[in-house]
């Protein structure tokens, strides 16, 4: 999926408390897509983008199009006066589009080129006819996988130039889809595009997956198993195939892997030398150490955007207390995050301003500085939303009638969008755009 482009394009779930039981040893496998429903859960808003369909262009502008009207942008390619490819065909028509009353205008056109798709765009500000940046050019394989990301790719650009803020949809969502109980549950590993389409298992095993966790370009998953009468192993997997590498073995629980923001490094709770502490090795596995030493557990670290800490959970205040704390690397002090009765599972927004987690039996959202900005409700198995990579939208699971849905929910004014399964959904997390 190579993407060669003309300007720079700006792209970016916790284990429980509890120790999972039973498990078997984790192969490749590929499923049968599972079927999904679309519950739009919010009203549309105002357009704010007029696009023009593309030139030449048979996929690229659908996926643009629904993209964007998943934020506080809605886009309209009804009722357009006029088809133009570029802004040269805007010559003295322009006043036609600003009786429209639609701020931003999008035109583009696509053209083959030694087996490449060509894309050629332009965003253009119609109140004043400017060209926001310039055309923009992206080159793309000419197949479907390809062209649909390159369409994603485009949306984010077209986003961080009308709202100066980078777009989400080139990212990826991992979750963890369970069916069956008992000795009979499956779990897989599934990896699908930010609009819920393009579903993928990257590996299934007879038993549970716990807390899938990215790397930070977007190509990697750690994630925990445990093995049949054994104690849960981390992880990683390169997402393009190939087999998954042991990370962590250790004789105790090893749960809840974190990428640091270089990607060289991991942090993860292991019980191997009596209660649950966090620890931090490289992604080779080497060099060792632990990082917490109190009594109580401590589990689900998430790693601060600058590196420069880390927060985690712990019990120390009692049981079912467990509350969210911060350890500074540099000088090993730890503090109190959360002020919730029951806070867990924390991740960090990328800008390291908010911090996702579960309060109580609510998925919620607070400030760095503990206090709750919002409220996501009751999610009915006690999952904790993950951030986009540009802050804008979360991803959350919940049980909906008896099936597992994921919701995609905007924090800035957009629409809300699930997909439902038969099975069980867990622990959703949101990816960078790979690089």
């Amino acid at each position: 999926m190579k993407l060669l482009s003309s300007s720079v394009l700006s792209l970016t779930s916790a284990s429980l408390l509890l120790t999972p039981l039973l498990l078997t040893p984790i192969y490749s496998a590929t499923a049968a897509p599972m079927e999904i429903d679309v519950t739009v859960v919010a009203p549309r808003q105002q357009n704010q983008v007029a696009l023009v369909p593309f030139a030449g262009d048979s996929v690229l502008s659908s996926v643009i199009a629904n993209d964007l009207n998943r934020t506080e942008l809605k886009v309209t390619t009804q009722g357009l006066p006029q088809q133009p490819r570029s802004s040269s065909e805007l010559a003295g028509t322009l006043p036609v589009w600003q009786n429209l009353a639609i701020p931003y205008l999008v035109v583009g056109s696509t053209r083959s080129d030694r087996g490449k798709v060509v894309t050629e765009y332009e965003v253009i500000e119609v109140k004043t006819g400017r060209v926001i940046q310039g055309k923009q050019s992206l080159s793309a394989d000419n197949n479907a996988q390809s062209l649909r990301y390159a369409g994603h790719v485009i949306a984010d650009k077209i986003y961080e130039l009308i709202t100066g803020t980078p777009g989400d949809f080139s990212g990826r969502i991992a979750y963890i889809e369970e069916t069956g109980v008992g000795k009979n549950k499956t779990s897989r590993l599934r990896v699908m595009d930010a609009d819920g389409e393009n579903a993928k298992t990257i590996t299934e095993v007879q038993g549970s997956i716990f807390s899938p966790a990215w790397s930070p370009d977007g190509n990697r998953i750690a994630y925990s198993v445990q093995r049949e009468k054994s104690y849960p192993v981390i992880y990683i997997q390169n997402v393009s195939g190939g087999g998954a590498s042991v990370i962590a073995n250790y004789k105790g629980s090893n749960l809840s892997p974190a990428f640091s923001p270089d990607g060289s490094k991991i942090l993860f709770s292991s019980s191997f030398e009596g209660s649950s502490d966090i620890y931090e090795m490289s992604t080779n596995g080497g060099n060792l150490r632990k990082l917490t030493n109190w009594p109580s557990s401590e589990v689900q670290p998430s790693y601060a955007p600058d590196g420069q800490s880390f927060v985690f959970v712990s019990d120390k205040a009692g049981f079912n207390k467990p509350q969210i704390y911060r350890y500074e690397f540099g000088s090993g002090r730890i503090t109190k995050v959360s002020n919730s009765s029951y806070a867990t599972s924390p991740q960090f927004s990328s800008d390291g301003s908010q911090i996702a987690f579960l309060n109580g039996r609510s998925a919620a959202i607070m400030n760095s500085g503990g206090a709750v900005t919002a409220n996501l409700g009751n999610t009915g198995i006690d999952e904790a939303p993950s951030f986009s990579p540009n802050g804008k939208r979360v991803v959350y699971a919940s049980t909906q009638g008896g099936k597992g849905v994921l919701t995609i929910k905007s924090l800035s004014g957009g629409e809300a969008f699930g997909k439902s399964a038969q099975g069980v959904i867990r622990s959703p997390v949101w990816s960078a755009s790979p690089k």
